[in-house]
């Protein structure tokens, strides 16, 4: 029994990603930079990631 899965790769470190079906505009971490990614667009299986700006809180410390 295979499992489906969609590729891509990292838009900021270039890692190749293989990950199992995922929406579009999802959002998931890249395993090598940690870079927050979403899910823009799913074609033949095929993965267009976009990513995503995180903003950290300033807690005044």
């Amino acid at each position: 029994m295979s499992t489906a899965t969609l590729t891509g790769a990292c838009p900021e470190c270039e890692t190749d990603l293989t990950v199992p079906p995922i929406a579009q505009g999802e959002t998931f971490s890249c395993p090598e930079c940690m870079l927050t990614l979403r899910v823009e667009d799913i074609q033949d299986g095929r993965l267009t990631l976009q990513m995503v700006e995180v903003t950290l809180r300033d807690w005044g410390q």
